[in-house]
Formats: structure tokens, C-alpha cells, sequence
């Protein structure tokens, strides 16, 4: 009696990871209002508070919502975010969007920071449209931040959406933990950059990009 071998199924390869969902470093629990809303209330009361006074007694829940809207960042989809905004176009030279305004809360004392994102690429056939590029900003201030990484992940947010020949991120911040706790300077600003492809390697070009940043705005 001769046994026929049955071939081997050789299983299927998992699927590719999703570039955007990766750059997006996402975190999609929601937030636990309730647990955030108790915590609140135990703040209030170990500082001295009355936490059922008439101005205090509505905070927690408050305060718990608004966490819920402040990181939000954390569970946006990346593909409804850009809505399929990304365009074939033979286009080589710099594309610049400056002074998009951006709040956000550093984690080291959950204190806002904000100032402006200004972001430069030099396109490989690709473009995308206007808006998608203040929320990706967005979509990464919403969340517990330094300034360092914010950068970064815009930048990287971008890179894998376009694959550009060049990409900018330049962040200028105005950390409240620095100008109303400790050392407490009004005046100091924080610029940070992430810089890719032919802006890391081009001297000539950032010295442009730095002047379009600093020709006056339209209207001033």
C-alpha cells in the first residue's frame, strides 16, 4: 500500500505593518474619566481644598474631560486624517507651511507648552494638500510631549506619507514649566529641528528655508 504525502502548507506571511500607523506611534485606550476625575479630587483635597465647595465640586470631571480632548492625539487614525490627500505632481521645488500655531502638554510637569511648527519638504512626485499638514502637527501636539520628540514625529509622520526628497520640521515652544515654576523666564523660547534627506545634507538649502522663515508674514 503506498501513502500518498499530503503537501506541506507553508502558512501565509503576516501582512506588511501599515507605514502611517507606525510613524503615528498611536495609543488607542481611551482614557478612564472616572479614574482620572478621583484622582483629581484627591489633588484638590491634599493641597488644601475643599473638593465639594460650589467652585471645586464640578473640577474633577472637568478637569477629566478636558485630558480626554488634550490627548487626543493618542487614538487619531492616521489614514482619515489625511482622507487620501496625497497627490502625484511633478513638482521639485521647496514646499513651506510656516507658523502653524500648536498647544501641547509636557510631560515632565503636565504643563502647556505652545509657539508655532514650521514645516519644509522638496517633493519626489508627490504632494499633499494643505490642511493634512496642521493636523499631523495636531495629531502629535495632543498628546504628553517633549519638544525634542514632537519634532521628531512629525517629521516621521511626514517622511513615510511622502517620501520626499527633503523634509524640515522646525518648532519654536514657549514652555509654561520653565516661565511660571521654577526658573521662571518669560523670554526663554526653545527651537528645535528634524531635518531629512536634502535638508541635513544641503547647506545651501537651509540657509533658504532660514530666510523664508524669517521674511515678514503677509499682512504684518
Amino acid at each position: 500500500m503506498t501513502v500518498r504525502k499530503l503537501p506541506v502548507l507553508s502558512e501565509a506571511p503576516p501582512p506588511a505593518p501599515d507605514p502611517l500607523v507606525a510613524a503615528a506611534e498611536l495609543r488607542p485606550s481611551p482614557v478612564d474619566l472616572a479614574a482620572v476625575s478621583a484622582a483629581v479630587g484627591r489633588i484638590l483635597a491634599a493641597v488644601g481644598e475643599d473638593p465639594d465647595r460650589e467652585g471645586l465640586v464640578g473640577t474633577p470631571g472637568r478637569v477629566a474631560r478636558a485630558y480626554d480632548e488634550l490627548l487626543s492625539g493618542y487614538r487619531a487614525d492616521p489614514h482619515a486624517l489625511l482622507n487620501g490627500a496625497l497627490y502625484d505632481e511633478p513638482c521639485e521645488d521647496m514646499v513651506l507651511v510656516r507658523d502653524i500655531r500648536f498647544h501641547s502638554l509636557c510631560e515632565h510637569h503636565l504643563l502647556p507648552f505652545h509657539g508655532r511648527v514650521h514645516v519644509a519638504y522638496l517633493p519626489r512626485g508627490r504632494v499633499i494638500g494643505l490642511s493634512k499638514i496642521p493636523r499631523v502637527v495636531d495629531m502629535f501636539a495632543r498628546r504628553l510631549q517633549i519638544q525634542e520628540r514632537f519634532a521628531r514625529q512629525v517629521g516621521d509622520f511626514l517622511e513615510a506619507a511622502l517620501n520626499p526628497r527633503g523634509l524640515a520640521v522646525v518648532v519654536e515652544g514657549h514652555h509654561m514649566c520653565a516661565s511660571m515654576r521654577g526658573v521662571r523666564k518669560d523670554d526663554a523660547d526653545m527651537v528645535t529641528r528634524s531635518l531629512r534627506g536634502a535638508f541635513a545634507d544641503n547647506e545651501s538649502l537651509r540657509r533658504e528655508l532660514m530666510m523664508q522663515l524669517a521674511a515678514p508674514r503677509a499682512g504684518a
